[in-house]
């Protein structure tokens, strides 16, 4: 009975065409605007990485001074470049990599191409093996050219096209800020979204195009493109090397522990370390260390603030509104057809199976509605994505999203349809009858 129930549903579609289209495409629009805002808050709060989220961390140490004014319960999102080095060497962990943004002047050497500015980022080798960084060609460079920061490089797929065409760049060299650099590796396409492991001073929706040893970035003396604290008791060197040697925090770090169950043995090293260092004169606050997860990480620094939920909550409001038109056009449809359902129900039809038709009229508009509301709902973020880069990186529409849109409209339409539904079930057979 079912089956025949949406059969005639697709079939009413064309009765009254005008009051069908207006319900779909209240319905298709009230969609397309909370799914808008869904997928964008979908996908700024998912798991970048799910397969080892829990096994990768952030470690902050708390190092600002004893007296400060508007003291932090937080640590600093950054370690001190002693403290990083510190913690890759002696830390009990399978994976270490520092990670520090930089650019600069980017030239392949041909005469036809002029030296472009390149963002990129300084890490250790371990940072491709840890992130799971996928490649095309080629590979990351050897421990050996790590250690001792030598000029080489790893690229992306973009600037790989961008300056060798078809031709394998591995092996051959760029010159970035006026030192010749050898490509060992070309990443496949790898935007892992929200960009997780670089959230401090850097853009958390472009990705880099160069990645090249952290010891060759400091001992070229390479600006940190992110964030410098120095809030610390009395002056810092001069510098690059008084940087260095500073309180001053500017390296993120991340490691990657065995397994999720070694976090506690973890912090208790970094317990450990600090009440070293304390014995040295540094660490003057109580013991205050941090060590995030990849989820945690993103919910510290906020990745999805409290204006995203507030655009969605309204999105979701806008498409009650929808439905509460939907509901009126519905009223007006069914009503229209008092008549129809007066002879029905005379000619033995009870009540319940009248309430089965119509709502099942319901779910087609629902069904019908939410499929115009998946298009437009491409279309708005197409739009949004030409209007910023941002939105272009997270319009991402996979089909988890797409099986929610078509659930969303198909239930949206059912609690639309049960008062006009019910009001049609409520038709007198008598009077009806009387009145034709």
């Amino acid at each position: 009975m079912f089956a025949y129930y949406l059969k005639l549903g697709f079939r009413n579609l064309r009765r009254n065409p005008i009051l069908t289209a207006l319900m779909v495409i209240t319905l298709a629009v009230g969609v397309a605007a909370s799914m808008s805002s869904l997928t964008l808050l979908y996908v700024m709060s998912g798991d970048p990485i799910p397969q080892k989220s829990d096994r990768l961390f952030v470690p902050l140490l708390d190092n600002a001074p004893l007296q400060q004014p508007n003291p932090s319960d937080d640590p600093p999102g950054q370690l001190t470049y002693r403290d990083a080095l510190a913690l890759k060497a002696d830390g009990p962990s399978e994976r270490e990599t520092a990670v520090m943004g930089i650019n600069g002047a980017l030239d392949s050497g041909r005469p036809d191409q002029q030296p472009s500015p390149t963002e990129g980022v300084a890490v250790n080798s371990d940072f491709f093996a840890m992130f799971d960084v996928p490649f095309r060609s080629g590979g990351p460079w050897s421990e050996s050219d790590d250690e001792r920061g030598g000029n080489v490089m790893v690229i992306s797929t973009k600037l790989a096209d961008r300056m060798f065409g078809q031709a394998d760049p591995v092996g051959k060299n760029l010159r970035f800020e006026g030192r010749d650099y050898t490509v060992t590796g070309v990443i496949e396409k790898w935007e892992p979204l929200p960009k997780f492991y670089r959230l401090i001073g850097g853009n958390v929706f472009a990705f880099e195009d160069v990645f090249i040893p952290f010891n060759n970035a400091v001992a070229n003396e390479m600006t940190s493109q992110g964030s410098i604290s120095c809030n610390v008791d009395g002056e810092v060197e001069p510098g690059y090397q008084g940087l260095m040697a500073s309180e001053c925090t500017w390296v993120q770090f991340w490691v990657e522990l065995a397994n999720a169950g070694d976090r506690a043995a973890y912090a208790a090293y970094l317990d450990d370390y600090v009440s070293e260092q304390k014995k040295l004169g540094r660490f003057q606050r109580p013991l205050n260390n941090r060590l995030y997860d990849v989820m945690d990480w993103l919910d510290f620094q906020e990745i999805v603030g409290d204006d995203r939920r507030l655009q969605t909550w309204l999105a979701f409001g806008f498409l009650l509104v929808c439905l509460v038109n939907v509901v009126g056009l519905l009223l007006a449809k069914f009503t229209a057809r008092s008549g129809e359902i007066g002879v029905r129900r005379a000619l033995g039809a009870p009540r319940r199976e009248v309430f089965k038709q119509y709502l099942t009229e319901a779910g087609v508009v629902g069904v019908v509605g939410g499929a115009f509301g998946i298009a437009l709902t491409f279309g708005v973020l197409a739009l949004m994505a030409k209007q910023s880069e941002a939105i272009g990186t997270m319009a991402r529409v996979d089909w988890v999203m797409l099986t929610t849109a078509l659930v969303l409209s198909l239930v949206a339409s059912l609690l639309a349809g049960l008062l006009p539904t019910w009001r049609a079930c409520q038709v007198r057979p008598a009077v009806q009858l009387k009145s034709q």
